[in-house]
C-alpha cells in the first residue's frame, strides 16, 4: 500500500476571512489547487496525493465550502474569490507557485492572474465554464446542485449519491455525500448565476504566466470552437483534451489528468 502524502489541515486568516486548506507532499514547487463550485477540499484528496509526488500541494476550501468561512454576509463573485486566493498565498508566504483551478476554480485562477500575476509560475485551467453575457449557457442545471445539497443536509449515503454521480466509485460517492452539506446553497446559487453574468474572456488576453487549458474529451463545457477562441485571445496557451473523461476529469481519468499536468509543468 502506498504511503499517504497528506501532511495536515489548517486554517489561516486571509482576505479578512477564515480559509481552510489541506496540505500534501510538502516538497517541490508549491501548487495551489482551487476546486469547483461544490467540491470541498477533501474531495480532491485523491488527486492531491498524486500531484504531491512532485509538488507541495495546498488544496483550498473556497469560501462558502468545506471548513472555510461562509454565510450571507460574504460576496461570492470572481473578485472576492480571487482576492481570497491572493490573500492565502500571501499569508503563507508562497512564491513561484502553480495555480491549478477546476471549473469555478479555473475562472478564479484567471481573474487572480489577470489582476496580479506576482509569484505565479504557471496556470493550469481545468475545464473552466466559458459562459458569460451573450454566450452559450453553462451546460448544467442549478437544480442538480441545489437538490443534492439539500439531500446531503438531510443526510445521505453513497448509494443515494449515485443518482447525482452515477459513474463515480463508491468511495468517491461516500466522500461527497459526507461533505456536500458544507457547500452553502446561497454561495452556490450566486456563483452559478455569475457563470452567466461574469465574463472571463476579458481577462484571458492579459494572462502572463505559462498557461495550460485542459478540457474533457467527453464533456461539453468547452466546445472545440470555444477552445479555438481562447487560443486566439491567448496565442501562447497550451491546450489538451483528456480522453475518456467528462467535466470531473480526474474522477474519470486520473492518469490522463496527472499526465497532462506533469507534462505541461515539466515543459
Amino acid at each position: 500500500m502506498t504511503e499517504s502524502t497528506f501532511l495536515y489541515g489548517a486554517n489561516v486568516h486571509a482576505n479578512s476571512i477564515r480559509q481552510h486548506y489541506l496540505r500534501y507532499g510538502g516538497k517541490g514547487m508549491p501548487l495551489v489547487l482551487v476546486p469547483g463550485i461544490t467540491s470541498p477540499a477533501i474531495t480532491w484528496g485523491f488527486v492531491a496525493e498524486r500531484l504531491a509526488a512532485t509538488h507541495d500541494v495546498y488544496v483550498l476550501d473556497v469560501r462558502g465550502r468545506g471548513l472555510s468561512e461562509g454565510g450571507p454576509d460574504l460576496a461570492y463573485d470572481l473578485d472576492a474569490y480571487a482576492a481570497d486566493v491572493r490573500g492565502f498565498v500571501t499569508a503563507l508566504g508562497l512564491s513561484d507557485y502553480v495555480v491549478l483551478g477546476h471549473s469555478m476554480g479555473a475562472r478564479i485562477a484567471i481573474r487572480m492572474a489577470r489582476q496580479d500575476a506576482t509569484g505565479i509560475a504557471a496556470l493550469v485551467l481545468v475545464d473552466p465554464p466559458v459562459s458569460g453575457p451573450g454566450r452559450r449557457a453553462y451546460p448544467a442545471r442549478i437544480e442538480w446542485y441545489v437538490e443534492s445539497i439539500r439531500e446531503a443536509r438531510r443526510g445521505m449515503d453513497a448509494e443515494a449519491m449515485r443518482r447525482y454521480c452515477p459513474s463515480w466509485t463508491e468511495e468517491q460517492r461516500r466522500l461527497r455525500a459526507e461533505w456536500l452539506h458544507t457547500c452553502d446553497e446561497l454561495a452556490t446559487r450566486i456563483t452559478f448565476e455569475k457563470f452567466h453574468t461574469e465574463d472571463v474572456h476579458q481577462d484571458i488576453p492579459y494572462l502572463t504566466p505559462p498557461t495550460l487549458l485542459m478540457s474533457a474529451a467527453r464533456g461539453d463545457v468547452i466546445l472545440p470552437e470555444e477552445e479555438a477562441e481562447i487560443r486566439i485571445l491567448l496565442p501562447s496557451v497550451a491546450t489538451t483534451r483528456v480522453p475518456d473523461a467528462g467535466h470531473m476529469i480526474p474522477w474519470d481519468n486520473l492518469d490522463g489528468f496527472c499526465d497532462a499536468v506533469a507534462g505541461f509543468l515539466a515543459a
